[in-house]
């Protein structure tokens, strides 16, 4: 330590020696002694390092970096989290919409068959009711063409019967001397079954009384009336046009 403080006294004494120099070429001023303060040093004197200014202790930030660490890892957890259950979200929406569009084509499948379906029963019922239609055309004409026939069938067997009755009656008419050419009379007659006469009348006529009477007679006389051969055309009321052959 003597080393140091014998440098420092001789540097302390060279600056003041080119201060007094320094002066000599300025006029004279008065001399105003400069106040050294030195400390005398020894060879056993102590010397004391200049007091270093202590810096105050950094602060501990460990646990301030931990927590706010922990918050960082905390926030991505988070966002983590909430990204999943986006994607859960848009995964379950997603099924959804394909569940729905699935369900609606199944429903538009299961009309297009409904439709179709109609559709073939409602051509089923169509030609179901032309082929009725048809059936009934063609059964009403068989109706239509057996009674025309059986209408024919009858007026053939009234006229034969009719005719049988008129050819009776004749048969049995005494032609009265008076009956003129051209002698026609409607005789109504009515009979009981089995052609038994109970009844005769004339009706418009171009003869006397005296021929009327004869033609009564006749009725009579034919009694019981022939049966036709078709028991349907049978009436108890008949009516004939007595028009003897000349």
């Amino acid at each position: 330590m003597l080393p140091i403080a014998l440098a420092v006294m001789l540097h302390v004494l060279l600056f003041g020696s080119l201060v007094v120099v320094f002066d000599f070429g300025r006029k004279a001023q008065l001399a105003v002694p400069l106040a050294i303060k030195g400390t005398l040093v020894t060879e056993n004197a102590v010397v004391i390092p200049p007091k270093v200014e202590e810096l105050p202790p950094e602060p501990d930030t460990r646990e301030q970096d931990r927590l706010e660490q922990e918050r960082l890892e905390q926030e991505r957890l988070a966002r983590l989290r909430e990204q999943e259950a986006a994607d859960r979200k848009r995964i379950a929406d997603d099924q959804k919409r394909l569940e729905q569009a699935e369900a609606q084509k199944e429903r538009e499948r299961i009309e297009a068959e409904r439709q179709r379906e109609a559709a073939i029963e409602a051509q089923r019922l169509e030609n179901e009711r032309l082929r009725k239609e048809a059936e009934d055309a063609i059964r009403q004409q068989e109706l239509q063409n057996e009674a025309e026939r059986v209408a024919a069938a009858g007026a053939n067997a009234t006229a034969a019967y009719m005719f049988a009755i008129q050819q009776a009656v004749e048969r049995n008419w005494v032609r009265p001397a008076n009956a003129e050419v051209g002698l026609e009379c409607v005789v109504n007659v009515r009979q009981m079954p089995g052609g038994e006469v109970v009844d005769v009348s004339i009706g418009r006529c171009n003869g006397d009384e005296t021929i009327k009477q004869s033609i009564r007679s006749a009725v009579y006389k034919a009694s019981p009336l022939p049966a036709p051969r078709d028991p349907s055309v049978f009436d108890r009321s008949l009516t004939l046009i007595f028009k003897p052959i000349e």
